[in-house]
């Protein structure tokens, strides 16, 4: 699988969901929950600076028994998220995914944040690729392959 990222961006909403770091830990959940995410950016301007997700809110805030209301979410984000270029293709990113632990890659190019890739975009696209791909093959199978 040596589609890169770049092509699974073209495909998704480019909208990137992220609050500034002054705000705080409610209003981050808030919008994870508002627009049913896993997790949101932390931008401050154009500049990624963290990465803040559903795990961060329970071991971040929920355990240690902060206040959502009044912490900044600076203080509980992920600083320096690790990143990935758009052309990395899908399969290193699935195997970033798996060695690092990671749900959500944030994809940079020339230092600016261009999407946001997650774990089940990866699936997703796996699972559209192979039904094509099994589509393709029963139709060569059948004879009404067109080539």
């Amino acid at each position: 699988m040596k589609t890169p990222i770049a092509a699974l961006l073209a495909k998704k909403d480019p909208v990137v969901r992220s609050v500034a770091p002054t705000s705080t830990v409610q209003e981050a959940v808030a919008a994870m929950a508002r627009y049913r995410i896993g997790c949101v950016l932390i931008l401050d301007e154009s500049r990624l600076t963290g990465i803040f997700t559903e795990h961060d809110v329970i071991t971040r805030v929920i355990v240690p028994g902060i206040d959502p209301r009044t912490t900044p979410i600076s203080q509980v984000m992920s600083p320096e998220p690790f990143t990935v270029e758009a052309s990395l293709t899908l399969e290193k990113a699935m195997a970033l995914i798996s060695d690092k632990r990671m749900r959500h890659l944030p994809v940079v190019e020339d230092g600016r944040l261009i999407g946001l890739v997650s774990i089940g975009d990866l699936n997703k696209w796996i699972v559209e690729h192979l039904q094509f791909e099994a589509a393709t093959l029963r139709s060569y199978v059948s004879d009404q392959y067109p080539g």
